[in-house]
């Protein structure tokens, strides 16, 4: 077992761990690290504890010291060079005419180096771009081209549900979101109802997905064949988060009518109703039609 701390960078950023070297550090300090891209200040966010070798990426690198006040004001200063930049940036984008999108701009805590966040439909070339930054920061400049979904997380925005955008406020990482998820939960296939700010897949549709796999496990499906206590009837619809399912039931009399029941309360036959099976082939083709399938 190793000790660690957890240090963020950046509100929502991914927790880096550092060995505390026997400082008397806490969660909710500041603190000097070195990283690969150089000194950097960040907040512990997970205080002293031990974890095993395997969820570490070795060489851990040590704490240098907690921040003190003038690492504090040093690094607000800094904040503030960053907009200066990201304006002086925006103009120099503008006289080389390129067609990118500055998204945002870090300075490392020891100024050594000056990255630019941008996004792009395709290659750019911006050597020139770079020369001029160079000659006026007088440090090292790195253009560094992100996607989508890490533009909306630096830039941040209120998604649908009215609330700030989940991968802004808490989201350490993002995880693999697939149309399959939306499928499993019943919601509609129309992309502009399931898509975020950034125009992928909404990340809370992995939220519930576990909930949903586990439930679906003893779900019948669509089209199934079931004994329900009035007789044999095929499933037309169902309500996951319920665990109740829609019946067409064939009554005595001959006639059919379209009841509820727990899934508790009726028998799976194993036997598909052809008939339906084959609209709902019909319906998922559609869907590969329109590019929604993983």
């Amino acid at each position: 077992m190793i000790t660690v701390v957890g240090v963020r960078f950046k509100k929502a950023g991914k927790i880096y761990y550092f060995d505390p070297d026997d400082s008397d550090i806490s969660s909710g300090d500041f603190a000097i690290v070195e990283t690969a891209r150089g000194i950097e200040f960040g907040e512990v966010v997970v205080g002293p504890k031990e974890v095993v070798e395997e969820d570490i990426i070795a060489p851990l690198k040590k704490v240098i010291r907690v921040a003190s006040e003038e690492d504090k004001e040093k690094n607000i200063m800094n904040k503030v060079k960053e907009k200066q930049a990201f304006d002086i940036c925006l103009k120099k984008i503008e006289e080389h005419e390129l067609s990118m999108k500055l998204v945002d701009v870090e300075y490392t805590f020891d100024n050594n180096k000056v990255i630019f966040y941008f996004t792009a439909d395709g290659r750019v070339d911006f050597r020139e771009l770079v020369k001029d930054l160079a000659a006026i920061f007088k440090t090292r400049i790195e253009l560094r081209q992100i996607g989508v979904r890490d533009e909306a997380k630096m830039v941040g925005g209120i998604g649908p549900c009215g609330k700030q955008c989940c991968c802004a406020q808490f989201l350490g990482e993002f995880d693999p979101v697939s149309i399959k998820m939306a499928k499993e939960q019943s919601l509609s296939l129309n992309p502009t109802k399931i898509s975020g700010l950034c125009g992928r897949l909404m990340c809370c549709l992995k939220y519930e997905h576990n909930t949903y796999e586990e439930l679906l496990k003893n779900t019948p499906q669509t089209g199934a064949i079931v004994v329900t206590p009035l007789g044999k009837g095929t499933v037309v619809d169902s309500y996951t988060l319920l665990e109740r399912v829609k019946v067409k039931v064939k009554l005595n009399d001959g006639t059919e009518d379209l009841l509820q029941y727990q899934i508790s309360d009726i028998e799976v036959t194993g036997e598909l109703d052809p008939a339906y099976v084959k609209t709902e082939d019909n319906n998922h083709n559609i869907s590969d039609m329109i590019g929604l399938d993983d």
